[in-house]
């Protein structure tokens, strides 16, 4: 998809007409379902025009010119994509353009490939523009013929700022890429060298049959990419399987067996607890998938987290065959042979407006899509309305769509040291009637906190040990931290005890999706992994998918305990998503999100609530911290 293919005259002709943005804004919306961005248009502004000369002085006006084309694969565009072809060959040339306002950048101590730009730390434009050129080669089928090269300009950097890109790209598969700044194409440069700094020497007009053929060509992952993602995963170990996970994936291969002979329709639930292995079998069986020849498989998350952390875990080649799934299908399926495996499919958005009659859309045309449907999900994790499904709704859906169904079910947890006795439990808290017993487990380690103080301390104590360990709390606290540091301390606690008062402050995980937000702060999909983290809070929306070794919760004012039960509070929320319930419907959002975030920690997990007769309740059922802890 584009929103905008044509000759580079016709473009020229077009961009200064303020209803050539227009219609291209308009385009963009109906193709992606939201509007562009006031940045994003100001970037069309300001950066088509100084292209377009430069192609026009380069005697290159009659070659087509697809402008924010978007890989099929994925949700990445390319700001300028060239087509043509040299004469005497077969090929169909692609040139990917990555246009660049910039005036400044720094070097990122995270290495040659970042950037600092102002408050945004981001991919060096050349390794950017390396990983369209990858994409088209391992997508595009073999038989279009495309040679794909790729280049970025920046039309308003001075010559300092070219010189310092193009020495972070000297060694590496960068330095195969193009760095352009205005220096470079001045109006004196000779349209031949011209054309060949942008890479298009002797390029010559395509037929428009060959256009055609390359805008509707079905992009389909390469065989080498399959097997390297395979690869990957066959040699993690995150990613074995043993027990009834390893049965449960047996039980999902006789349905793609199933298909692969013809008899297409099939809808697989594994369905389980925190930690019994969802993630590790999708993605075991996505590497699987991926060693089949002609394999198409897709494994999809509505969490941007983690479909994040899968795809750096399995590395960049993934992308595109690892995805976040949120309101668009992913394109390129094949309703005879592709699976896809939808992993948290307890947080697929399936609300009103996203329903066709009784079913979610969403799932219905996925189905429609694909010869084999596996969704892994766990219906006690569903924390806010509109998102999640249930196996019944999936079964009677299966039903309606002629699919066979299977449920297969994961009774053994992994997490949590693998006690059973600890999860039992922290279902019978968090239950609408809820008769926890005192906790007397030797097989997890459970205590309560008695103010925030001691969380922080217990968990430093962790890092300092080199082990993992997590602050998350309920979504009590207005986030009014910018989207990059420097964060606020927007979780504000006071308490007092016999010392005096005291105020404990830290600021949420930063909202920001870049692998590294600056300054120390990791992005929000890697917040439970990488350093830093441990010095913000997390939210359930960070939190859940992931784990560490040692989870510390903070109950909030939302969930309160009574001498009738557990009582929401939803106006103590401040989650935007959640505060126009009703306290009963509150109640089930809000007891979810405290299990998700009381089995994170592998190994231990540390309670404290905010309110005082909540906090005298968990007395009566968790003993308090040893004398030593933290030390």
């Amino acid at each position: 998809m584009h929103i905008f293919g044509g000759t580079v005259a016709e473009a020229a002709v077009k961009v200064t007409d303020p209803e050539f943005i227009r219609e291209c804004t308009h385009r963009y919306r109906t193709i992606h379902g939201r509007s562009p961005g006031e940045e994003e248009v100001e970037s069309w502004v300001n950066s088509w025009p100084p292209l377009l000369e430069v192609l026009l002085a380069a005697k290159l006006s009659e070659l087509h010119l697809l402008l924010e084309y978007e890989l099929p694969g994925t949700s990445q565009r390319i700001d300028a994509l060239l087509l043509g072809h040299r004469p005497g060959a077969e090929s169909l040339v692609a040139v990917a353009v990555e246009l660049k306002q910039w005036k400044y950048a720094a070097p990122h101590d995270a290495g040659s490939g970042m950037l600092h730009v102002g408050k945004r730390e981001v991919l060096h434009p050349a390794r950017q523009v390396g990983g369209y050129v990858n994409y088209l080669n391992e997508w595009v089928p073999p038989e279009l013929h495309l040679d794909v090269e790729g280049l970025a300009y920046l039309h308003a950097a001075p010559p300092d700022l070219i010189n310092g890109l193009r020495r972070l790209q000297e060694s590496g598969p960068s330095a195969a890429y193009s760095i352009l700044g205005p220096d470079d194409v001045t109006a004196d440069t000779p349209p031949r060298l011209l054309a060949e700094r942008l890479h298009c020497p002797g390029l010559q007009p395509a037929a428009p049959e060959r256009v055609t053929e390359f805008l509707e060509t079905r992009h389909r992952p390469a065989p080498k990419l399959l097997a390297r993602v395979a690869g990957v995963i066959s040699g993690h170990e995150t990613f074995r399987l043993i027990g009834e996970q390893d049965e449960a994936r047996q039980r999902i291969d006789s349905a793609i067996k199933a298909a692969r002979q013809g008899h297409r329709g099939h809808v697989v639930v594994v369905a389980g607890g925190p930690g019994t292995g969802k993630t590790a079998i999708a993605t075991r069986i996505f590497g699987d998938l991926c060693r089949e020849s002609g394999a198409n498989p897709r494994l999809l998350s509505p969490t941007g987290t983690l479909s994040q952390q899968l795809g750096r875990a399995v590395g960049e080649s993934a992308r595109g065959l690892i995805a976040t799934f949120t309101t668009r299908l992913p394109r390129e399926l094949n309703k005879d042979t592709s699976v896809v495996l939808l992993d948290e499919a307890h947080r697929a958005r399936t609300g009103q407006g996203l329903r066709t009659k009784e079913f979610p859309k969403l799932l219905t045309d996925l189905i429609a899509e694909c010869a084999v449907l596996v969704l892994f999900l766990d219906e006690g994790q569903i924390v806010r309305p509109g998102e999640g499904t249930t196996v019944d709704e999936l079964q009677r859906m299966a039903e309606q769509e002629n699919c066979s169904f299977a449920r297969v079910d994961l009774p053994t947890q992994f997490r949590c040291s693998g006690s059973r006795p600890y999860l039992d439990w922290v279902d019978a808290l968090l239950s609408p009637e809820a008769h926890p017993p005192r906790w007397s487990g030797d097989d997890y380690d459970l205590a309560l906190a008695e103010n925030p103080a001691q969380l922080e301390e217990w968990i430093t104590g962790h890092i300092r040990d080199g082990l993992s360990a997590r602050i998350t709390a309920g979504y009590c606290w207005r986030w009014n931290s910018p989207d990059v540091p420097p964060l606020l301390p927007d979780v504000s606690i006071r308490w007092k005890d016999a010392s005096g008062e005291h105020l404990w402050e830290r600021p949420w995980n930063s909202r920001a999706d870049m692998i590294v937000a600056g300054d120390g702060v990791p992005g929000r999909a890697f917040w439970a992994t990488d350093e830093g983290g441990q010095h913000q809070v997390g939210c359930v929306y960070t939190a859940q998918g992931m784990e560490y070794d040692y989870g510390a919760v903070i109950l909030g004012k939302d969930l309160v305990w009574t001498a009738q039960g557990w009582r929401a509070q939803p106006d103590e929320s401040e989650d935007p998503a959640l505060k126009h319930l009703t306290p009963q419907q509150y109640l089930r959002y809000a007891l979810n999100t405290y299990r998700v975030l009381a089995t994170r920690g592998t190994r231990g997990t540390r309670l404290y609530s905010t309110d005082p007769k909540t906090q005298a309740f968990l007395r009566t059922v968790l003993a308090g911290l040893s004398g030593n802890e933290g030390d």
